[in-house]
C-alpha cells in the first residue's frame, strides 16, 4: 500500500551534519521524498506537533530541543513507507536501537534521538498537514517506479 509520512530531522542530526547520511538511507531503500524544507520551528507550532506530550515530565524540555536549531521536514512516500521509516529509525531510547537504525548508529541518548517519524496514518495526515500545503508535495515517477503505473 503506497503511502505518505511525515520525518523529521531533529537540530542534533543537523549540528552533527548527519543530514545526508539519513536522507540516503531513505533514498537508497527506495523511499521517494516528495516535500523537503529546512525551517526553524515557532514555538506554536512545536507545541501543536508534540500536543500529544503535553503534561509529560518531558514536554517543556523536548519543545525547548526543537525549538533549538534548524530542522529538516519531509514528505516520504512508498509502500507501507510508514512502518517502513519506523524500522529504519529503531527505538525512540538510542541505547536500545538496534545497530544498523538511525538512531542505532547515530544517536545516544533519547533527549537527542536525531529523527522524528510519524507512528500511523493518522499522525502522518496531521504532520503533514501542519508542516506543508499541498502545493508544496509533489507527485513524480521515478525511473524504477514504472510497475506502480503499469
Amino acid at each position: 500500500m503506497i503511502e505518505h509520512s511525515f520525518v523529521m530531522i531533529k537540530p542534533d542530526g543537523i549540528h552533527r551534519e548527519v543530514v545526508g547520511e539519513i536522507i540516503s538511507r531513505f533514498e537508497r531503500r527506495g523511499i521517494k521524498i516528495c516535500a523537503m524544507k529546512m525551517m526553524k520551528l515557532q514555538k506554536e507550532l512545536a507545541e501543536r506537533h508534540y500536543t500529544e506530550h503535553k503534561g509529560k515530565s518531558f514536554y517543556e524540555g523536548l519543545i525547548d530541543y526543537v525549538l533549538s536549531g534548524p530542522v529538516i521536514c519531509m514528505v516520504l512516500e512508498g509502500d507501507n513507507v510508514i512502518s517502513v521509516v519506523r524500522s529504519m529509525m529503531g527505538m525512540t531510547n538510542p541505547q536500545d536501537a538496534t545497530p544498523g537504525t538511525i538512531r542505532g548508529d547515530l544517536a545516544m541518548q533519547t533527549g537527542r534521538n536525531i529523527v522524528h517519524g510519524s507512528d500511523s496514518s493518522e499522525s502522518a495526515k496531521r504532520e503533514i498537514e501542519l508542516f506543508f500545503n499541498d502545493y508544496e508535495i509533489h507527485k513524480y515517477q521515478r525511473h524504477d517506479e514504472t510497475w506502480l503505473y503499469e
